[in-house]
């Protein structure tokens, strides 16, 4: 009786390994085996968005912005279907595509967003809605931008570009990083009161 259970396991155990595989695979560019969906931004200040994969389909759209993020969603030979921060879609050839990280500031409110020097710190400057900055590191809420010589901090909910729980180059050291800042900043808020 026990080995009917111990085979009835076995069984299940694969065909869930093996569904669970096959819902991985739909998730991966059949061309590069890079995950799908995926951000990455344009390498030329012209880049044509077009209906279709390939030169023969009509124009769509027409970025005149280098290092605008784009989200790839799908992937034909040498073309990649996109995304951008408003929704439109369409089809851009790989060579107009770098994987450097960018990202676009959004506001509902249209308002500045608060740079920080380190994350829930001290404000060091603001940025407006529709400027490109370049993401350095992310944090699961928080992003390390930059954007000419300024850097900093800022919430990852008024960026688009990059996934919501989505890590980039957080490293082992970064834990020292942050509590240097957080001490230095400790420091300023007992100083001010003084």
């Amino acid at each position: 009786m026990r080995s009917i259970y111990l085979v009835i396991n076995i069984n299940v155990f694969i065909l869930f390994f093996f569904i669970s595989n096959i819902s991985y695979a739909k998730n991966i560019g059949i061309e590069t085996g890079y995950k799908i969906p995926r951000f990455v931004s344009l390498k030329s200040n012209e880049a044509n968005i077009r209906v279709g994969p390939s030169k023969n389909y009509p124009i769509k759209l027409k970025y005149i912005l280098s290092d605008l993020p784009i989200e790839i969603i799908e992937e034909y030979q040498e073309w990649r279907k996109v995304k951008d921060f408003k929704n439109n879609i369409g089809w851009i050839h790989k060579s107009l595509l770098s994987g450097n990280r960018t990202g676009i500031v959004l506001s509902k409110e249209n308002k500045s967003i608060e740079l920080l020097n380190t994350v829930n710190g001290i404000v060091i400057g603001e940025i407006r809605k529709g400027n490109i900055v370049y993401l350095e590191k992310c944090k699961i809420d928080w992003c390390l931008v930059s954007i000419g010589n300024f850097r900093g901090w800022m919430n990852k909910k008024y960026i688009w570009g990059v996934k919501q729980n989505e890590i980039i180059k957080i490293g082992f050291l970064q834990i020292v990083e942050d509590l240097y800042w957080k001490s230095i900043n400790s420091l300023k808020r007992i100083q001010k009161r003084y």
